[in-house]
């Protein structure tokens, strides 16, 4: 199964596309089958420099459960793409470990990762596991353990996000008790030893104007509480009579409030997540809707931004032209400007593309995956710490491709986690760390420890307050991407 099987704001603002020379683009790897297939979603970086996914299908499993294809794997690929397959799923009896990851990992402030299968585990809806960088497996959760009906949580296909507070934060794209006892999707907390707490079941009414069937993670703001996203319910009518999705904040205790019930004209499915920016908005796309569904069917996708309060505005309204459909979510750059992918439109043989738009709309095609070895980039693109950004698509080899995009920009630091108090653990990951001679917390000097060419060590200093971190190297001084948020 792939996002494109799944089912198919106010203010308008036109800002016109704008058409950029190809940059510096390079497959680094390709999954053969054996070591992976259908990578779904966007890499990350771990403590060791490396960047880390999954596949939906592929791997060593030869289980019943699977089928010929494989039941997913964990994998590591160098920024130069030495590919290394760490975990293939389905390895326990029963497949009890999970199987058919849809979603990508979590970097934690322990260091290891942790992620979501779709199905698999003791009830067959699905687990939480962690693995670590050398490939140490845990299961920490099945879902809906009782099997159907699944009253809880269940079919997890967005990655988890971890709280202020430690725990895990995610979604589900089933389960739940919403109307009807039907199943609709939930949102749900879990403890790094497995505890699961349901925050809130989707469709609670009739109508579904909370929401419905969620396929995106969430964000943690500063204020403290969670926004997402659901692709389907709210009050406006789509094709699937359903909604055509909302964009939602709940609190940590699970008070859900419905910040806008998207409609058809100017954006519908919003299957990605949100990004807040450092100007302090929240910027999205959606799968659907923005008004051209002869170039697309059911609308080509639109790019927007919302306050934390709900006012949305519409920077593009994308067509053939500039790329359709977008899955995931979008991610800014150390540049300030905000990048992601297009999946394409199969009737309209577009292939997808990766592009950039300013927080003020203005959007620039950077790579036209029509007429290249590849294409259909389902998961979004990251930035790494030496500036470039990795993604992946289904399109490309056997069971698709690694890919990175050189847009000149420089090294930075990244901050694990990007918020603390004052005296708290921080891990800073970065390139070429050996030989830093000083750190600080927006002017505030803080002792370290190198713990290797990829990772620091240190604590909030005493007096710090929230800005950007810096590192200063050998070869110059990183700044963090980053503004890093002093908790009073």
């Amino acid at each position: 199964m792939t996002k494109r099987a799944a089912c198919l704001i106010l203010l308008f603002c036109p800002a016109a596309a704008v058409f950029a020379p190809a940059q510096t683009f390079t497959t680094l790897a390709s999954f053969t089958g054996a070591n992976g297939a259908g990578p779904q979603d966007s890499l990350v970086q771990g403590t060791d420099g490396n960047l880390y996914g999954t596949t939906y299908s592929g791997g060593s499993s030869t289980s019943s459960y699977c089928g010929s294809e494989g039941c997913g794997t964990v994998f590591k690929i160098s920024p130069s793409g030495a590919l290394t397959t760490l975990y293939s799923f389905c390895a326990q009896n029963g497949c009890t470990d999970g199987m058919f990851p849809y979603s990508g990992l979590l970097l934690a402030t322990d260091g290891n990762f942790y992620g979501t299968t779709t199905k698999g585990g003791a009830g067959g809806w699905g687990t939480v596991f962690k693995i670590t960088t050398d490939g140490s497996f845990t299961s920490l959760l099945s879902f809906c353990p009782q099997g159907p009906p699944c009253v809880d949580a269940g079919y997890p296909i967005a990655p988890l996000i971890q709280g202020a507070n430690g725990d895990f934060y995610g979604t589900t794209y089933l389960g739940g008790q919403g109307f009807g006892g039907n199943g609709y999707g939930t949102v749900f907390k879990v403890t790094a030893s497995g505890t699961l707490t349901v925050l809130h079941s989707f469709c609670i009414d009739l109508n579904c104007s909370d929401g419905a069937y969620p396929r995106s993670p969430l964000i943690q703001t500063a204020n403290g509480n969670f926004y997402g996203t659901a692709s389907l319910g709210g009050t406006d009518y789509c094709s699937y009579d359903q909604g055509c999705g909302t964009i939602f904040e709940i609190t940590p205790e699970g008070q859900l409030t419905t910040l806008q019930a998207l409609n058809s004209a100017n954006g519908a499915y919003p299957y990605a997540g949100l990004v807040q920016a450092t100007d302090g908005y929240l910027y999205g796309t959606t799968f659907g809707g923005g008004g051209t569904p002869k170039l697309c069917m059911q609308g080509c996708g639109t790019v927007f931004k919302v306050s934390p309060s709900g006012l949305l505005r519409v920077l593009q309204k994308l067509d053939i032209t500039d790329g359709a459909k977008p899955y995931d979510a979008l991610i800014q750059a150390t540049d300030g400007n905000l990048y992601g992918t297009t999946y394409g439109d199969e009737p309209a043989s577009n292939y997808g593309t990766l592009f950039e738009i300013t927080p003020q709309g203005s959007l620039t095609t950077l790579y036209n995956f029509y007429g290249t070895s590849s294409g259909y980039p389902e998961g979004g693109l990251f930035q790494a710490t030496n500036g470039s950004f990795y993604g992946t698509t289904l399109g490309g080899g056997v069971g698709g491709t690694v890919f990175s995009l050189d847009m000149g920009l420089g090294p930075f630091v990244e901050t694990l986690p990007s918020s603390r108090k004052l005296g708290a653990h921080v891990v800073i990951l970065g390139n070429n760390l050996t030989g830093s001679t000083a750190v600080s917390f927006n002017g505030t000097s803080a002792a370290f420890t190198v713990i290797s060419d990829t990772e620091l060590s240190t604590r909030v200093p005493s007096g710090a307050s929230s800005g950007f971190v810096t590192v200063t190297t050998a070869s110059g001084t990183l700044t963090s991407n980053k503004p890093f948020r002093v908790i009073p």
